[in-house]
């Protein structure tokens, strides 16, 4: 592919671009929201949530003039600004996101990379991800694919988690 060295911003860029073409952010979201509302992380923030947004409501006397949007904006923020969305999402990221990152997301990423890194020298045989130490070819020179993949990954995942987090009000929305 190009002389770009791993972790260069353009380099990931484009690799994340043919991520998304491949549709694996897509397949990644829905693997992760088939079964995020049985989780206990996610019902334990649900029931946190429910019950702040409760005991709220129940200050305010409902009236036909009440500025519903206003109400809803003004909870919006205080759930925000309590802080229990960031340790919730953390937490079904640990139980939702973290389990299948190793068995599940980091084969296709890295079956998607080396397609990338390598057009039409990837074998359709599942690769078992090889640890830093045995990229060396027989001369002991470092397989600059296979280091550019292996160093994307680890950047993918860690955004990918990020994204996750960054995003916690669309994935309570979506669920």
């Amino acid at each position: 592919m190009s002389g770009l060295p791993p972790g260069d911003p353009q380099l990931v860029s484009m690799i994340v671009n043919h991520l998304k073409t491949q549709g694996l952010f897509d397949q990644f979201r829905r693997e992760c929201l088939a079964d995020v509302d049985t989780k206990p992380a996610y019902l334990n923030l649900k029931q946190r949530v429910d019950n702040f947004v409760s005991n709220h409501l129940s200050n305010h006397t409902w009236s036909p003039h009440l500025n519903k949007n206003q109400l809803r904006n003004n909870i919006r923020q205080l759930v925000l600004q309590s802080g229990m969305l960031e340790q919730g999402v953390d937490r079904i990221v640990a139980q939702v996101v973290d389990p299948k990152i190793n068995h599940i997301f980091r084969p296709q990423v890295e079956r998607v990379v080396r397609e990338f890194l390598s057009p039409g020298s990837c074998s359709e045989e599942p690769t078992t991800p090889l640890p830093p130490a045995d990229l060396k070819t027989d001369s002991g020179v470092l397989e600059q694919g296979a280091y550019q993949s292996h160093a994307f990954i680890n950047v993918y995942f860690k955004t990918f988690s990020e994204l996750l987090k960054t995003h916690s009000d669309h994935l309570l929305i979506c669920c």
